[in-house]
């Protein structure tokens, strides 16, 4: 009795065979068909291995969203050499909403004098092999607020809206030059290979009174790879110059200003890899489907020999 039932069980589930087997007596061959397999087996071949680099392969995938961190000091890193001697210039940085006003010379170092001058600049050099540029390199943490550094001419003085520049006592145009070369301007962490959108920046003029801007927009980046994860500092910047003249009508004060603001979202990279599920879903796809493409197209191709041959 038990064997019947079982007989029964598997008869019924052969009757359910979706896949059902033809003698191979029954099986006709054609150059064609055999054409058609191996064209089918070397595509997918192809694709086997071109779909295997994609999952070996990742991407990088940007959200967005709010930068939270207000209490933390940005660091700027800078190297940038002025086609002057350092004790003509005075380099400062400024935090415009806040209201913090520091001294770069106290915290950037110079090629040859540090300190500001206390005597006039004057109006023949005498010195004929001294330096003829100044190197100001350095980093100083700020507040991440909008702010600005700038190197122009002049005693720095003290008031009650922030400070002014006391220029009155320099006579020499001659020896104005704002030409300079920005070797490196950084915010945020120090990320190897990185090159920031200034690094080799090199202007150059003749005139005296040229006002060189750089507006920076500073954006915080969080990366994520598997190889590393750390925060940085990427920026965009857009360059304006122009010729002071006040009988022209161009007002301003000849130097080079830095103004930088930070963007309020955040950047978040992170790299991506696909996973062996895709992976695998893929690639029975792929197969699949060549494997139905060719079989209807075989049969296509039989359908139409059949009709010659009846015609």
């Amino acid at each position: 009795m038990n064997k019947l039932r079982r007989r029964s069980t598997i008869n019924l589930v052969k009757e359910l065979d979706a896949f059902p087997k033809v003698p191979e007596s029954y099986v006709e061959t054609s150059a064609f068909g055999g054409t058609v397999s191996l064209i089918v087996f070397i595509l997918m071949a192809l694709l086997t291995i071109s779909e295997f680099f994609v999952y070996q392969d990742s991407w990088m995938k940007y959200e967005y969203e709010v930068d939270t961190d207000f209490t933390s000091k940005l660091k700027i890193k800078i190297d940038i050499t002025v086609a002057m001697k350092c004790a003509s210039k005075i380099l400062h940085q400024i935090q415009n909403r806040l209201r913090e006003e520091h001294s770069l010379q106290d915290v950037l170092f110079k090629s040859a004098l540090k300190g500001y001058f206390s005597d006039p600049v004057p109006q023949n050099d005498s010195t004929s092999n001294s330096q003829n540029s100044c190197r100001i390199h350095g980093q100083i943490f700020v507040n991440k607020v909008a702010g600005n550094f700038h190197i122009i001419l002049g005693k720095p003085i003290d008031t009650i809206k922030g400070h002014a520049h006391f220029a009155s006592l320099i006579r020499n145009e001659a020896a104005l030059n704002f030409s300079h070369r920005i070797d490196h301007l950084s915010f945020g962490n120090d990320v190897p290979g990185h090159i920031n959108p200034l690094d080799g920046t090199e202007k150059m003029t003749l005139e005296q009174n040229m006002l060189f801007q750089y507006f920076v927009t500073v954006v915080p980046t969080k990366l994520h790879t598997s190889d590393v994860s750390l925060n940085m500092h990427q920026f965009s910047v857009t360059e304006q110059e122009r010729l002071v003249s006040n009988e022209k009508g161009s007002r301003g004060v000849s130097g080079i200003f830095i103004k930088y603001k930070l963007s309020p979202l955040m950047v978040r990279v992170t790299e991506v890899h696909m996973p062996f599920s895709v992976f695998l879903v893929r690639l029975c796809g792929i197969i699949g489907g060549i494997f139905s493409t060719s079989g209807n197209f075989h049969r296509l191709y039989k359908v139409n020999k059949r009709l010659n041959q009846l015609q």
